[in-house]
């Protein structure tokens, strides 16, 4: 007999499904596997499509880089770049549940050269630079023009002197970005335009 306690048991277990989805790892270590992700508003997961293009474009640098993950989300960008032989990665996320999942994963992974900050990435920018990093990977939410902030802050001691910096954003409008970054490779799809650039 199913009692309305098993009822409530069995809709918080749906609800509870619904609220997780998963990214896939393309390549590298941990290649094909599958990590949970909350589906909180606002975090949009890199797709499969771009993210592979993405390491296309970085693959000659990857390897032992130093790694940002400035709106971390989903982790989408940060995992991928640990499985393919980041040195490190470093991701910050605003959002309190989005940045437990990341350490969830962390530890599932075993990645000690991973951290995870919950923190504003302005603010956190805003500080003394601990290090400087190789790749930066900058997906904010979109029309809240938080990528041309978040660029000039970088200049303050976050970037190493080549450093490459990925800017996922919308298409329509334009950044202010630093007049020492170089373009040096663009794509749009939709309402979404991808484009990495070299510190020069």
């Amino acid at each position: 007999m199913i009692t309305v306690s098993d009822m409530n048991q069995g809709k918080k277990q749906l609800n509870k499904k619904a609220a997780l989805g998963s990214i896939r790892i393309i390549a590298g270590k941990h290649r094909g596997r599958k990590l949970p992700v909350l589906m909180a508003e606002g975090l949009r997961p890199t797709t499969d499509r771009v993210k592979e293009t993405v390491f296309n474009w970085l693959m000659p640098y990857i390897h032992d880089a130093n790694c940002l993950d400035c709106f971390a989300g989903a982790g989408s960008l940060g995992f991928e770049a640990l499985s393919r032989g980041a040195a490190q990665v470093h991701l910050i996320e605003l959002n309190k549940a989005a940045a437990k999942q990341l350490n969830s994963n962390k530890q599932l992974l075993k990645a000690d050269n991973m951290r995870v900050s919950n923190a504003n990435v302005l603010d956190l920018l805003k500080a003394q630079a601990a290090q400087s990093f190789d790749i930066v990977f900058i997906d904010p939410p979109f029309r809240q023009d938080l990528v041309t902030q978040t660029c000039e802050l970088l200049e303050n001691g976050w970037l190493a002197e080549q450093a490459l910096i990925y800017v996922e954003s919308e298409s329509e409008g334009s950044q202010q970005l630093p007049s020492n970054w170089q373009l040096l490779k663009e794509k749009v799809a939709g309402q979404v335009a991808y484009r990495l650039y070299e510190r020069t």
